[in-house]
């Protein structure tokens, strides 16, 4: 009679020796990354379109009115503060907040810019 081999795998189970088995084991392995960095590219193009894209056109939306912004304009501070730019400077403003009291502010503390018929409807109410 003749015996049969089989090869004793080291976690217990025993499997038949055959040539091809060592191929079909990568090749699963392969799929088994691909399906793990599928999802991961779905993700990071989920947060370019959601955050980073619309954070970007926001700066730039930021930057080009802060650019805009010439003598005579009225401007709104992050702090509250109501102004009218006395003179643009490279980094900062002078602002007119009341009259005769004129202060400096950086240009990254600007948070918007008045209308000119905004400033006369709220004056008249």
């Amino acid at each position: 009679m003749a015996e049969s081999t089989t090869a004793v795998n080291p976690c217990g189970g025993s499997a038949p020796s055959t040539g091809g088995a060592g191929a079909e084991g990568g090749a699963a392995q392969q799929g088994g990354l691909m399906g793990m960095l599928f999802p991961l590219a779905i993700f990071v193009l989920i947060f370019y379109f959601f955050i980073i894209r619309p954070q970007k056109k926001r700066d730039k939306q930021q930057k080009n009115m802060i650019d805009s912004i010439a003598r005579g304009d009225q401007i709104v501070t992050i702090g509250g503060f109501f102004g009218t730019v006395r003179e643009v400077r490279d980094d900062s403003f002078q602002i007119e907040i009341s009259e005769g009291v004129r202060v400096n502010i950086l240009k990254s503390a600007v948070q918007g810019k008045r209308q000119a018929g905004t400033a006369k409807t709220e004056a008249a109410s």
